[in-house]
């Protein structure tokens, strides 16, 4: 269902959702603007227009106030610990280059003193438990640098946790769902108030999380299934356990997993230019990063694909309907992702969903717990301190 107005109410909408937008703590669960700096040899303090989708200073023209930075290599890094180390130093000497501007917040108060002072907030989500390389102790380290939540997975499965593509590769002969060790990793992160997150889990892993957590769980950056059957969604079972669980679902933004029309439609933009891919990634970079030059590079083809942001809002409608407003947050994957909904080109666009709250007739209040609200619950839920 579209939702029109008249051009009048739209001026007032307008300025209505930039009002309702500034005044709100918006907070994002997930984006990769660290791994796309070190990827493209910039800083996240420097102008990327053009170049990232996220920079210090769009940050706070786009209203974000909270950022939880993903730290993140896929399955084949050697050393993924060192990496994560090297992710966070990255983000921390931006930090001190920019102590009136941002902070790496590892305490409630140092985050009311941030949001007090208009200071951008920065911590980090592990993107991958892989990345602990099976010692538990390196969940204290994580912690202490200002990890505040742990996906349990990413597409590849650490030894005590299966991924949602190995659960459904018929040859994966590895443990289905969380080993012994695998929930001692959850207790511990439970006890240190490292969120557990959800998002890329296979669904025995989902089961064994929920069972096993005492705290409330965040998908960092996922949606709805029944809109878009990818494993990478949620099926409605495992929304309605997270909102039993008073956890918190924040929407992707990768037309992917929006849209279930755009996959075919991006396997033929990228074989077009598979030359071209395949020469980044020989060069060493990450294919993530590399199908995102390329959108970059030919963008009005890559624009011609994308879903309009209405599918994205389907998924929103219907996680609502299913376990109601307080369960859902934003998890845009902005620079770790190389198609978004139309509208939301850059970090700049976040109004834009602001207004799109607007038009489907939700309070003031309500649209504050979606831009930060919810996600601020269920980290004081893990953090009371």
């Amino acid at each position: 269902m579209k939702y029109f107005v008249p051009l009048f109410m739209a001026i007032s909408m307008s300025a209505q959702s930039q009002a309702i937008h500034f005044k709100s703590v918006l907070v994002d669960t997930h984006n990769d603007a660290v791994t796309a700096c070190i990827e493209k040899n910039v800083s996240l303090d420097q102008d990327l227009k053009g170049i990232n989708h996220s920079d210090l200073k769009r940050f706070k023209e786009g209203g974000v106030d909270y950022q939880l930075f993903s730290i993140w290599c896929d399955g084949n890094k050697k050393n993924p610990y060192a990496w994560a180390m090297r992710e966070m130093d990255t983000i921390d000497a931006v930090a001190a280059r920019n102590p009136d501007k941002m902070i790496v917040a590892k305490t409630w108060k140092q985050i009311e003193q941030a949001l007090k002072e208009g200071k951008f907030i920065a911590q980090y989500g592990v993107e991958g438990g892989h990345m602990i390389e099976d010692d538990i102790n390196k969940l204290d380290i994580f912690y202490k640098r200002g990890v505040r939540y742990m996906t349990l997975t990413w597409n590849n499965s650490p030894s005590w946790a299966s991924s949602h593509a190995d659960e459904k590769d018929p040859k994966y002969t590895g443990h289905k769902g969380l080993s012994t060790f695998g929930k001692e990793v959850i207790a511990r992160m439970n006890k240190l108030g490292i969120i557990v997150d959800i998002s890329h889990v296979g669904e025995a892993t989902f089961w064994d999380a929920i069972k096993t957590t005492t705290k409330p769980v965040i998908a960092s950056h996922s949606d709805a299934y029944s809109i878009n059957p990818v494993s990478r969604n949620l099926k409605d079972d495992q929304i309605k356990a997270v909102g039993k669980n008073g956890g918190v679902i924040s929407l992707n933004f990768y037309s992917a997993f929006v849209d279930s029309n755009y996959g075919k439609k991006a396997a033929a933009f990228y074989k077009a230019h598979s030359k071209e891919t395949d020469s980044l990634m020989a060069s060493g970079m990450q294919k993530e990063y590399a199908f995102g030059l390329i959108a970059d590079k030919y963008k009005a083809e890559s624009d011609a694909i994308k879903p309009d942001m209405e599918v994205l809002m389907h998924h929103f409608d219907h996680i609502v309907k299913l376990i109601g407003i307080d369960h859902v947050g934003l998890g845009s994957d902005f620079d770790g992702i190389d198609s978004a909904p139309l509208q939301l080109k850059t970090v700049l666009d976040y109004p834009i969903f602001t207004k799109a709250l607007i038009k489907r007739g939700y309070k003031d209040a309500d649209i504050a717990k979606v831009l930060g609200g919810n996600f601020l619950r269920v980290y004081r839920a893990n953090n009371p301190n």
